[in-house]
């Protein structure tokens, strides 16, 4: 391979992207899938950020009583709402359930308990201490989330890490 070669060839980080490991995590195609249809979906291959992200498996999605496009449910009668007026409502939905998911920094789980805010306006993640955890296990392993929600696996990215969650967080 000639030199010319080499110095045109991009330099390539040796760690996936939060979006590499979010497209390869089958079990996670859920919550990917909702994140796709919004704009935050763009972070999740940006290197000028640093997030964590609190990524529900499929099942925790599916366990849900109402969807994350269909919002919190109503206790009032609603009017008929026009198609296009469903479906801004839908996306804005799924925009306050993936945001609930991202908190925009760093975070020290040894902290724990401690309280971090996702990018959703005004929601605040609370992370817990396990009793009676292993010393030896991983810090991710030593807490929970809210209603009692577990962390099951945790993946480094070069622009964040992805927390793999066994529930849901929910949005304000």
């Amino acid at each position: 391979m000639s030199q010319d070669a080499n110095e045109s060839s991009p330099f390539k980080s040796s760690q996936p992207t939060l979006a590499d490991l979010l497209t390869i995590e089958t079990s996670a195609s859920i919550y990917y899938s909702y994140a796709r249809e919004t704009d935050l979906s763009r972070m999740f291959s940006s290197d000028c950020a640093w997030f964590t992200m609190l990524v529900p498996t499929n099942k925790a999605v599916m366990a849900l009583a109402r969807k994350p496009h269909q919002g919190p449910e109503h206790v009032e009668p609603q009017p008929q709402i026009s198609e296009q007026e469903l479906d801004e409502r839908s996306k804005r939905n799924v925009e306050r359930w993936v945001s609930a998911h991202i908190i925009p920094s760093r975070i020290s789980l040894s902290d724990a308990p401690v309280s971090y805010e996702t990018l959703q306006d005004e929601k605040l993640v609370a992370f817990t201490p396990v009793p009676r955890s292993k010393p030896d296990s991983p810090e991710w392993m030593k807490v929970t989330l809210e209603d009692g929600v577990r962390i099951i696996g945790m993946k480094e990215a070069q622009n964040g890490v992805l927390y793999l969650i066994d529930g849901t967080i929910v949005p304000n």
